[in-house]
């Protein structure tokens, strides 16, 4: 007898979630939008390090991956 009383509340609940329609306040949205906005673009993007002086420096210890000898199992 418990289940089909939890089904019917949970089943109310669920309509009354579907369809309420709050007011929105759409100036606040709107304010809130505008700050979130002026405070992304006060950020400037982090520098990313100069890697070009490690490029070439271990690049004769590894073999490219094109010139494997056919070593590579296919199928």
């Amino acid at each position: 007898m418990g289940r089909g009383r939890q089904k019917a509340k949970a089943t109310k609940q669920a309509r009354d979630m579907k369809y309420f329609s709050p007011s929105t306040d759409y100036s606040a949205l709107q304010r809130e939008l505008k700050a979130t906005e002026s405070r992304a673009s006060r950020h400037d993007d982090p520098v990313e390090p100069d890697y070009s002086a490690y490029e070439d420096k271990y690049a004769d210890q590894f073999d490219d991956e094109e010139n494997d000898g056919g070593t590579r199992r296919i199928g």
